[in-house]
C-alpha cells in the first residue's frame, strides 16, 4: 500500500511526510480494511488571517476495492489537523469493519435456539409456524377506571383535586410555581373547567371546556393537541 502526501498551494516539508508515515500505521489500517490500495494525504493552507485557528487543513482519502473512505480536519497547524483527520478515518474504518463483521452472521442466534436464549420468545411448531397456545390467557389489569389487557404500555394514574375558582393570571402563576407546562383550574369568570398551557417562549394558551349537558355534540377539540 502506498501513502502519497501532496500539498495544495503549499509546500510539504520532509519532516511532515515522515510524520504521516508514522501516524498512519499501515498494519492498523490494513487490519480494519484488508483491501486497501492507497492512502492520499493532501495538505492545504488557508491564507485568511481571520481563520488562523483553522489555517491548516488535512484531507485523507483511502482507496480500496470497496468504497472510498475520506476524512478531513482543520487546525492551527498541520500536525494537529493530521491527528484529527486520522482519528476520524480510523473511526469510519472501524464502523465499516463492524458492519461487515455483523453481516456475516457472527453473534447471531440460530432460529432453533431462540426459544431458549430469548426470554418470552414465541415458540414455533414443526412447520415453522407460530405454535398456538390454547391454554394461554391474556391477563387483564385494572388501571384506574380502565381495564388493560396484557402488559400494554398504557399507564393510568388518577388524581382528584379540590379546586377553588381562580383568575387566569393566578392560574399562570400557579403553573410557574409547580414548574409544569400546563395547569388545570376552574375559571373564576366563566366557572368553566379550563387548562392554561405554555406555547412558545413566554406565550401561553388557554382552553375552556363547555360541558355538553344534552349530549348533542360529539366529543371534539378537548382531546386535541395543546400546542395549536
Amino acid at each position: 500500500m502506498d501513502i502519497v502526501v501532496k500539498g495544495r498551494k503549499t509546500e510539504v516539508p520532509e519532516r511532515f511526510r515522515k510524520h504521516v508515515a508514522e501516524k498512519l500505521k499501515l498494519d492498523k489500517v490494513q487490519k480494519l480494511d484488508a483491501k486497501v490500495i492507497s492512502l492520499d494525504v493532501e495538505v492545504s493552507k488557508e491564507p485568511n488571517p481571520r481563520q488562523a485557528d483553522r489555517s491548516d487543513r488535512v484531507e485523507i482519502t483511502l482507496r480500496s476495492r470497496g468504497p472510498v473512505v475520506r476524512a478531513e480536519a482543520a487546525a492551527a497547524d498541520p500536525y494537529a489537523a493530521l491527528d484529527l483527520a486520522t482519528a476520524k478515518l480510523e473511526a469510519r474504518l472501524r464502523k465499516q469493519h463492524d458492519k461487515r463483521f455483523s453481516r456475516r452472521g457472527n453473534g447471531r442466534i440460530p432460529a432453533s435456539e431462540v426459544a431458549v436464549s430469548v426470554p418470552d420468545a414465541a415458540s414455533l411448531n414443526p412447520n415453522g409456524e407460530l405454535a398456538a397456545d390454547v391454554d394461554q390467557k391474556v391477563p387483564t389489569t385494572r388501571m384506574g377506571s380502565i381495564d388493560v389487557q396484557g402488559e400494554g404500555p398504557l399507564i393510568v394514574r388518577e388524581k382528584t383535586h379540590s379546586a377553588a375558582p381562580m383568575a387566569l393570571d393566578q392560574a399562570l402563576n400557579e403553573m410557574e410555581l409547580v414548574g409544569h407546562d400546563f395547569y388545570l383550574f376552574v375559571d373564576a369568570d366563566t366557572k368553566l373547567p379550563s387548562v392554561v398551557y405554555r406555547r412558545h417562549a413566554y406565550d401561553y394558551g388557554v382552553i375552556h371546556l363547555n360541558p355538553d349537558l344534552f349530549g348533542e355534540e360529539e366529543p371534539g377539540g378537548a382531546g386535541g393537541a395543546l400546542g395549536g
